[in-house]
């Protein structure tokens, strides 16, 4: 493939993608990073080019081990991934890069793509699959939406590294308490479960909506919720 294979097409802006988000909000001002590995310099030397006209960071590499090779992003990234590669193949990176950077979306592409490599890749989480060759406005719009699912998993992890950090500072008798008021027991049937006074009830509630920095039951009720999905994930 060379670089004619990209054909012109219309340019889109993808500042606006990039909006704060609960958790996410110091996104908002990083410059997203693509990475692509292919072998073919042309391709290589095109892609660069357009992502850095686009206005996000491109990195290329000539090969996986190259790629694998680089320290993970902590910034809204993806990965564009030619299928047929010299040594580890495309399929043997994504099974690697779910592993480590599971938050870095895959777009395969490649010239000879087969029904069988496209159905396993896309089985294993793969976030496109584009047959060269491929107009410019098809991998802009596939690298774009990439870089948002990253950026809303990167604002995800920050908000349960919070949440997690201020439930760590629960004390054991303060992580019953919680568990028993967000499950909805009035404090006088959360003191009879624990066979405490209502009073020492009380000012346990009162220090777990302080180091959880709850506005309400209700906003305590949701980080309950998300720190019980996210222990029902790991």
């Amino acid at each position: 493939m060379n670089s004619a294979v990209i054909s012109q097409g219309p340019r889109m802006n993808s500042t606006h993608f990039f909006s704060p988000a609960l958790g996410a909000s110091v996104m908002a001002d990083v410059t997203p990073i693509v990475f692509v590995v292919d072998d073919d310099v042309s391709v290589r030397k095109s892609l660069e080019l357009l992502i850095d006209c686009e206005g996000w960071q491109p990195r290329t590499f000539a090969s996986a081990q190259e790629f694998l090779g680089q320290p993970q992003a902590r910034v809204p990234s993806c990965l564009v991934l030619d299928v047929s590669l010299a040594g580890l193949d495309g399929l043997d990176v994504q099974k690697r890069v779910s592993i480590e950077r599971p938050e870095m979306p895959i777009i395969f592409i490649t010239g000879h793509g087969d029904v069988r490599t496209t159905v396993q890749a896309m089985k294993a989480g793969a976030f496109e699959f584009l047959t060269k060759p491929f107009r410019e406005d098809v991998i802009l719009t596939a690298i774009r939406e990439a870089l948002e699912r990253s950026r809303l998993a990167l604002g995800y992890e920050a908000e349960m590294s919070v949440l997690r950090g201020r439930y760590a500072s629960l004390s054991p008798r303060e992580r019953q308490v919680m568990s028993l008021v967000v499950s909805g027991l009035l404090n006088k049937q959360v003191g009879g479960e624990l066979g405490i006074s209502e009073i020492t009830v009380k000012a346990h509630r009162g220090q777990v909506m302080q180091k959880m920095k709850a506005q309400s039951l209700p906003d305590l009720v949701k980080m309950a919720g998300k720190l019980d999905r996210a222990l029902s994930r790991a």
